[in-house]
Parts: structure tokens; C-alpha cells; sequence
């Protein structure tokens, strides 16, 4: 929100509201935090580090986080429930930006374009073999909204769908889809491509590490749009270097942004972009309006946020 906070500044100081607006680059670390610990009673964060450390240290003003997003795995939740501190977000936020990007690098990988640009650019006529989409089988990682509508698009290609989670997913959705769920080992060594569309959490910390990495086939291409961190990424640094797989696709990373000295930078079979799967001003309008209207919920003032929208709309 910070590059357009011009458009909203009328509606925080209708509520009466000071801001604090830190230099951000892509997010704040839990020292960051501290600086202004004990100054606020509500906060819009994207994926600011709110540690158990950092909420104990806001306390005891601090009464509501309103996640500018879906995902909330950088907020200790359960310190915060503990602590009495609301937390809000935007479930099903960027979906379908999320799930577009996905087929956008299985396309890319399996024919092609980037390579043959570059090469024709650079004055080489070099004609490089591709794939159909009919003819590779798609495993999703996390079969949740993103992962459905991932599932969803590739079917509309003609792939053949594998997925795997920790939850049951809906009988039905299945059916509808022709979707076979695989344990992760099944679904890693059987997929052509293998898109990460879970949530960070224990269990997932690391999910994609040097044993699961053995698994995929030379030619497969891994895609993560989910979190970073679900990738060992020293792990798939020598993975790309030893040919284990022919590709990786990444819009997130452990350390973001990602550090200049990264292999990762350096390889040819890598396509990177900067966290942004979720970019689409349609979505991010939602979240813009959705997250003051969990700010102004979170601290009980009486609000009417849609009339708020409509005259920001209007004029």
C-alpha cells in the first residue's frame, strides 16, 4: 500500500489516525520492528517479521495486525492469540494472478520462448525442442485455493494431474479433474512439472531438500510461487549444478531479496522474479480496501467502508 497511501491518507485521518510509515524493502526483520515497538495499536504488515519477541515487545498497545495479503506464516499467531492481538487477512487474495504465473513458466519451460528470444536476439537461428502440455504430467504441492486453480488450468491444456497434500482434499474435485493424489516422493518422481502451492508451516519448512530433490526426474522443471523458505535452496543450488533437474522457476526465496552473489543468478535453466506472482491491480485493489476495512474492524470503529470505496471511486 505504502507507494499509494496518498489515495487512503483522507480516510486514516477521517478516524483519527497517526501513521508510522518505516523504509520498507520488502519487509521488516523483527529489529526493524522493535524500533517502533510501544508506538502503535494497530499495524498493516505484508511479510514483516512479528515474532513471539517482537508482539511481547508491542504490548501492551498493540491490538490488531491487519495482514495486507493471505498468507501469515511471518506472525507468531499463537503468541498473538494469547496476547489478545487480532489478526486479519485477505483469504483467497491473489489466486488467480498466483495460479496465471504458474502456467505462464510451465509454458515458458515447456516451449521454450525465453530461450529461442534470446538466442535470435544474440543472432543465433537455433530451433529448440519443445513439449506440448498434453504430453507432461503436472504435480501441485498444496492443493488448496491456489493449488485447485493451477489444477484447473492445466487441465484445460490436457495434462495429466498428480497432487499431494496433508489434508483430504474433496472427493469430487478430484473426479471433476482426473486428479490422482500421490505421496510426495510418488508425485516428485512421476511429475514433468512440480508446483509448490503450500503453505509455509512446520511441516513444510524445507519440504523441497536434498532427499525429496532425488526423487524428480533430470528433465523436470520445479516451480515455487509459495513461500521460500518450503525450498532448501543450497540444496537446489546442487541439484541445477549436478543436472538432477533441467529447471526451476522462482518467485520467492529464503532470503529475499535475493542476495547478489546467489548461483542462482548465474544459470540459465533458472527463471527468477521479485515475490510478485501476485501482482494484478483488480487484486490488489480488493486487498488495499479489504485490509483497512480488517483495521477499522479490529480496533471496533464503526465504519462504512464500501461508501469509503465508492467515493475514492467516484472522484
Amino acid at each position: 500500500m505504502i507507494p499509494f497511501l496518498d489515495r487512503f491518507q483522507a480516510i486514516f485521518d477521517r478516524y483519527g489516525m497517526e501513521l508510522i510509515v518505516p523504509a520498507v524493502n520488502e519487509r521488516l526483520e523483527e529489529s526493524q520492528i522493535l524500533e517502533y515497538a510501544g508506538d502503535f495499536d494497530a499495524t498493516i504488515c505484508g511479510d514483516d517479521q512479528y515474532s513471539a519477541e517482537v508482539l511481547k515487545a508491542c504490548q501492551p498497545r498493540l491490538k490488531v495486525i491487519s495482514k495486507w495479503g493471505t498468507g501469515i506464516d511471518s506472525i507468531d499467531s499463537q503468541t498473538a492469540e494469547e496476547l489478545g492481538i487480532r489478526v486479519y487477512r485477505t483469504a483467497n487474495a491473489f489466486t488467480i494472478p498466483v495460479a496465471d504465473t504458474v502456467l505462464g513458466y510451465i509454458l515458458a519451460f515447456a516451449r521454450r520462448q525465453p530461450w529461442m528470444d534470446r538466442a535470435i536476439k544474440s543472432g543465433l537461428w537455433e530451433k529448440l525442442p519443445g513439449r506440448s502440455l498434453g504430453e507432461c504430467t503436472l504435480g501441485v504441492i498444496g492443493v488448496g485455493n491456489i493449488g485447485r486453480a493451477v489444477l484447473e488450468r492445466a487441465h484445460a491444456f490436457n495434462m495429466k494431474l498428480i497432487g499431494n497434500d496433508i489434508i483430504e482434499i474433496d472427493p469430487h474435485f478430484l473426479r471433476s479433474l482426473d486428479i490422482e493424489m500421490k505421496s510426495l516422493p510418488e508425485l516428485l518422481s512421476q511429475a514433468d512439472f512440480a508446483s509448490i502451492n503450500c503453505d509455509l508451516n512446520p511441516s513444510s519448512y524445507h519440504l523441497i531438500n536434498e532427499q525429496s530433490l532425488k526423487f524428480m526426474k533430470p528433465s523436470a522443471v520445479l516451480i515455487n510461487t509459495a513461500r521460500g523458505r518450503v525450498i532448501d535452496e543450497s540444496a537446489l543450488i546442487n541439484a541445477l549444478h549436478a543436472g538432477s533437474i533441467a529447471g526451476v522457476a522462482l518467485d520467492v526465496f529464503e532470503v529475499e531479496p535475493i542476495p547478489t552473489g546467489s548461483p542462482l543468478l548465474e544459470m540459465d535453466n533458472v527463471m527468477l522474479a521479485p515475490h510478485n506472482a501476485n501482482s494484478s491491480p483488480a487484486a490488489w485493489e480488493h486487498v488495499h480496501w479489504n485490509t483497512i476495512h480488517n483495521l477499522l474492524e479490529g480496533l471496533e470503529i464503526s465504519h462504512d467502508i464500501e461508501k469509503l470505496r465508492y467515493d475514492d471511486q467516484a472522484g
